[in-house]
């Protein structure tokens, strides 16, 4: 992410407030599956990334933004203390890492992807490591993977693995809505692993995740989500996700079972916020998605009738995205 979105984050997080404590109750979600949490470690400042573990009931994997290292953490969300850090080896200085994501065979995928320079940067990188079987400190080696995109450097905060076939996948990041790119069947460590563009995303992306079965993709921004049918990477909208305010929304999974969306933010003490996965949680369910606006980019709301809440929630949000349009202008 830009510097100046750091700016943004203390004002818009004064001004949300009022409206998070209004829109989003103290349990996001009472029935099942995993519920919100605090990260606690002061460390954790900038939280960017969010994958729910497949080896550990309960643990979440996290990582700063930048100027941290070369590091990832596993958070308890019973707790929201960290359980452990590993260390990755075998890789370059990190430079901008947004994302994380576990594929098949409990590989954790790191997405070194994030162009503080607005897309000037010929590459960036992917790393690859196993989900370590022992939760405590410790050093991984990683392997690291070159990326470019076909069609020229891009900012992206968004890396997603398919859980079914391994395939790697990125979103930009773009404020008038990106594109979904597509990685070679298997990334090489020893050439230059080149991502096509294959379906338009309409949404300022900051993450994005497959449901545990592979057959949805959630994406969401800052103020909103959508919620797609995967359909074998030709990817069809089936409504708006039910995105919680914050004061800088990076990140989402999908609990372990698939039963709960998990939105984090960036900031001290971050929040984890959890809401019912659309469809039930069972990924393939015809039943309709949590819905807010019908238009592409829109605003996520609070849904069950909080129609006073809802008008302040917009609003505020209203003010913060002008404010950031005002920052991107002179950034």
């Amino acid at each position: 992410m830009r510097r100046s979105y750091a700016v943004l984050a203390g004002a818009a997080g004064a001004l949300l407030t009022g409206a998070l404590a209004l829109a989003v109750p103290a349990s996001a979600s009472s029935d099942g599956g995993d519920q919100g949490f605090t990260i606690k470690d002061p460390r954790i400042t900038e939280s960017s990334g969010l994958a729910a573990s497949h080896l550990h009931p309960g643990i979440y994997w996290t990582h700063n933004d930048s100027n941290d290292g070369p590091y990832i953490y596993a958070v308890d969300s019973a707790t929201g203390r960290t359980v452990a850090t590993v260390t990755l080896s075998g890789i370059g200085t990190p430079r901008d890492v947004e994302a994380i994501s576990i594929g098949p065979d409990h590989q954790i995928y790191v997405g070194d992807i994030g162009d503080n320079l607005g897309g000037k940067w010929p590459y960036v990188w992917i790393y690859r490591l196993p989900e370590p079987k022992v939760l405590k400190d410790q050093t991984i080696r990683a392997t690291q993977y070159v990326v470019k995109y076909s069609d020229g450097a891009r900012n992206a905060e968004s890396l997603l693995v398919h859980p079914r076939t391994g395939r790697v996948y990125i979103i930009d990041k773009k404020e008038e809505g990106g594109h979904l790119y597509e990685g070679p069947a298997e990334l090489s460590s020893t050439g230059t692993n080149v991502f096509e563009p294959v379906a338009v995303v309409d949404l300022w992306a900051t993450d994005a995740a497959f449901s545990p079965n592979g057959r949805r993709l959630v994406v969401r921004g800052y103020f909103g989500g959508i919620d797609y049918d995967w359909n074998g990477g030709r990817i069809k909208r089936r409504g708006m996700l039910d995105v919680p305010l914050q004061g800088q929304g990076e990140s989402v999974t999908y609990s372990a079972d698939g039963s709960k969306l998990m939105y984090g933010s960036e900031g001290k003490d971050s929040a984890v916020v959890a809401k019912d996965a659309p469809g039930g949680g069972a990924g393939d369910s015809d039943a309709t998605s949590q819905s807010g606006s019908s238009s592409g980019g829109g605003f996520g709301t609070a849904t069950n009738g909080r129609l006073k809440t809802g008008a302040v929630a917009v609003a505020v949000v209203a003010a913060a995205l002008f404010g950031l349009r005002r920052l991107r202008r002179r950034g």
